[in-house]
């Protein structure tokens, strides 16, 4: 698993559009109490289960790669010329 440039400026605009993906899809919205990893796994199980990503295999589902896979899955998302893939 090779790191992204700036992956973790990606994992935080990952985590911004999924939200607002969850607010929009009729989830609540987290609050401010919820840890940052629970945001990432139920980001990364909504977006698995709404078949936006390719699921890990079960033995390789942990924080670091949920993070890297959602940094991956807004990459794809950016336009060409966004500042984060520079």
């Amino acid at each position: 698993m090779a790191k992204l440039k700036n992956e973790a400026q990606l994992l935080k605009k990952a985590i911004e559009v999924a939200e607002n993906y969850a607010v929009n899809r009729g989830y609540s919205g987290f609050s401010a109490t919820n840890s940052a990893k629970d945001k990432i796994e139920c980001i990364y199980r909504l977006l698995v289960n709404d078949q936006l990503l390719q699921p890990l295999a079960l033995d390789q589902e942990n924080g670091v790669n949920m993070k890297h896979k959602l940094a991956l899955w807004i990459a794809r998302q950016l336009p060409q010329d966004h500042p984060l893939l520079k």
